[in-house]
């Protein structure tokens, strides 16, 4: 039906295949006016403390806001640091793309190596593939998450340390993925160009300056974090340093300029005419109402492939608790698991279970209408499988007579996202369409979408059973990790 399609600014939304009539539809926009969702938004655009765990704001619409508007966090005005700190990352960013930043030997710093885990290498790393037309010349970005040194081995491997610029991010400066990939790549630079090198090529993004300080990185070269801003949420902040240098001058302002439409849209449209929102009570009844457990998002664009990945930790980080943020125990769920891969492969990978499967799982499919890749057949080819596959998943085909096995059911509900082009702009607003969807169904549902305790649990126990494998006792470890460890330290 028309009421289930919306345009907003970069993309078309059309909910239509949906499983949600009139009358649900407008129980759930009553749920919403109930449950304040504007009013949310709102005091989170005022910079109140939503965050109740941490007693922080959330103000990532501040990093991407124009200059000019002013925000505040816990009543301090933030606005006049965003604005100063991004003409920082601009003027960084300026000298690198032009030459003019230099290594330790005098020449231009070419190439960045980007350190990260989490919300500091998936945004960034997400920006680098999809923008891929955008990239200035004679740059190029590299990245290092995992602990596996294999990841670092291959960050560093070919590059010239020379040219080389290493820029880790971590708000702590104490990620221990982190640090370990640039304590290698810092060990690396002081072998080949000498215990002066990371003075002049390594920056941080971080607001611990002293430990930065200590790792050898000048002053002059940390970019701050805030804690008004967590990391799944903070591509828009200094996260975005190595994007902004290595994307042609203007592409990054470009990419905010389209998430600030974007909230803009979320801030002042009303909730069955929001696109974000409304997608986040559809989401809603579909996890809550039709318990869909699982959401597939197939994004029909190569470039795209990080995608899934992105909106993974963005809605399972966000909204993936049992506790309501005012402790109580949580009786509706915010998030399905969340998985996906770009179309075409997709359709040969796990179609099959989206269609036959006795589980029905929603599915949001991407879309863009131009042909930037010059290749009409090819394009017109991934528009035709996306809107099939949307289609067959609604309307599905009755099996022969003698030949069960090709029953499809069909009533299986979709989103469709529409955009003219993969543009900074356009994808901008795409990844805080995302956000504001989240943070809606967090709302619903009553839970705190800015914390991840889940997260801290595990880095405490990695790191005491990291001092059990290096010490080679079991003392106090449960039974099965106690056998895993004295099976890891047979020889």
């Amino acid at each position: 039906m028309q009421r289930l399609s919306v345009q907003a600014p970069g993309l078309y939304a059309d909910f239509s295949k949906q499983k949600v009539d009139e009358t649900a539809l407008a129980a759930l926009l009553d749920f919403a006016e109930a449950k304040n969702l504007g009013g949310f938004f709102t005091a989170m655009r005022a910079g109140e403390p939503v965050n109740l765990s941490e007693n922080r704001a959330a103000q990532h619409m501040a990093l991407r806001a124009p200059e000019g508007e002013t925000f505040k966090a816990l009543g301090e005005t933030i606005s006049n640091t965003i604005a100063a700190e991004r003409a920082r990352m601009r003027a960084f960013a300026d000298e690198l793309r032009n030459g003019q930043r230099k290594g330790i030997t005098g020449r231009a710093l070419r190439t960045l190596v980007h350190i990260g885990i989490g919300g500091s290498d998936l945004g960034p790393r997400l920006l680098m593939q999809a923008l891929k037309r955008y990239h200035a010349p004679g740059m190029d970005v590299r990245f290092a998450a995992n602990l596996d040194a294999a990841d670092i081995n291959d960050a560093l491997g070919g590059c010239d340390p020379e040219t080389t610029l290493v820029i880790v991010v971590s708000k702590s400066f104490a990620t221990a993925e982190t640090l370990a990939n640039a304590r290698a790549a810092r060990a690396w630079l002081v072998q080949h160009l000498g215990e002066d090198a990371p003075a002049q090529h390594m920056a941080a993004v971080s607001t611990n300056l002293k430990a930065t300080a200590d790792f050898g990185i000048q002053d002059e070269n940390v970019f701050a974090m805030h804690d008004w801003v967590g990391g799944r949420y903070s591509l828009w902040s200094s996260v975005g340093l190595s994007v902004m240098a290595a994307l042609n001058e203007g592409v990054f302002e470009d990419l905010l300029a389209g998430a600030a439409a974007m909230d803009d849209h979320a801030l002042r449209t009303p909730v069955a005419q929001n696109a974000p929102l409304l997608s986040g009570l559809i989401q809603f009844w579909n996890r809550n109402f039709l318990h869909m457990k699982a959401r597939a998002i197939v994004p029909y664009a190569a470039r795209l492939a990080l995608l899934p990945a992105y909106l993974q930790q963005l809605i399972m980080e966000s909204n993936g608790k049992s506790v309501r943020a005012d402790g109580t125990p949580a009786d509706l769920v915010a998030s399905p698991i969340i998985f996906g891969a770009e179309g075409t492969n997709a359709q040969h990978a796990f179609f099959q279970q989206l269609h036959q499967a006795p589980d029905p799982v929603p599915v949001d499919f991407i879309g863009f209408t131009q042909d930037q890749e010059h290749n009409p057949g090819h394009h017109q080819g991934v528009l035709a499988n996306m809107l099939a596959q949307s289609r067959a998943l609604m309307s599905g085909a009755p099996a022969p007579k003698d030949a069960p096995h090709k029953n499809f059911p069909g009533n299986r509900p979709s989103t469709t996202l529409l955009m003219e082009a993969l543009s900074p702009f356009s994808l901008g607003a795409l990844l805080a369409f995302y956000e504001h969807e989240t943070v809606a169904q967090a709302v619903l549902c009553g839970i705190n979408p800015f914390d991840q305790w889940g997260v801290e649990l595990g880095k405490h126990v990695a790191m005491e059973v990291l001092s059990h494998l290096e010490k080679n006792t079991t003392e106090g470890m449960d039974p099965s990790t106690a056998a895993l460890i004295e099976r890891i330290a047979k020889p």
